[in-house]
């Protein structure tokens, strides 16, 4: 990381700083119906691609804040993407190897999505399982149709792009390097990110229940 650390932000300003990104990814998310006084969205749908467009602009304000509080040596594009821990080497191992291992959770879903999909086209097929290459390409194909319907899918979005980006982006890539500035030791920041990251949607619950 091309940063001082231990140096350059004091602790109180590297607290404040991670809260301050905490609050803000929250509010913005509530800001155009509170603050900007837009009418409610109508549609599920509607509502969702504004959250997006919030997330994204609380993520890049978040990222040119840190930019200029962190005591950066070179503003070259390649520095300051590793400032936020983003490293061009070795990138395929950085994005394989947590897809991997995220996917183990959601193992058992795909798997019984998968029996179901089995199941409806034996069923279509008066209970016989056809394993010819005509049969297993109808299958591969009704596989295909679904992930594909996931593009479609608002909810989907959320949860598997927008949602993982925006939030690694600023309480992972922003809150990291500005608590180790702050002369905090790593075993201490790898337990303050999540405690910032839990407060974020201790907030957002707070404010859904409101």
């Amino acid at each position: 990381m091309e940063v001082n650390n231990g140096g350059g932000v004091t602790v109180p300003a590297a607290i404040t700083a991670s809260a301050a990104m905490t609050i803000f990814y929250v509010a913005i998310l509530y800001s155009p119906t509170l603050i900007l006084r837009l009418p409610p969205p109508l549609t599920y749908q509607s509502y969702m691609i504004r959250r997006f467009i919030c997330a994204g602009i609380s993520t890049v304000v978040s990222l040119i804040f840190c930019a200029f509080i962190l005591p950066i040596k070179s503003w070259e594009m390649s520095n300051l993407l590793s400032a936020y821990g983003i490293r061009l080497h070795h990138t395929w191992e950085a994005v394989v190897i947590p897809l991997f291992l995220t996917s183990l959770m959601y193992a058992g879903s795909f798997v019984l999505k998968f029996y179901s999909i089995w199941s409806s086209w034996a069923d279509h097929e008066d209970h016989r399982i056809d394993l010819s290459f005509e049969g297993l390409k109808i299958l591969l194909e009704k596989i295909i149709n679904w992930m594909l319907s996931l593009v479609y899918n608002i909810s989907a979005w959320r949860m598997y792009i927008v949602a993982p980006l925006t939030e690694e982006l600023v309480f992972r890539a922003c809150m990291i390097p500005l608590l180790l500035c702050g002369g905090f030791e790593p075993y201490t920041v790898i337990l303050l990110s999540p405690v910032f990251f839990s407060l974020a949607f201790l907030l957002l619950l707070y404010c859904s229940i409101d």
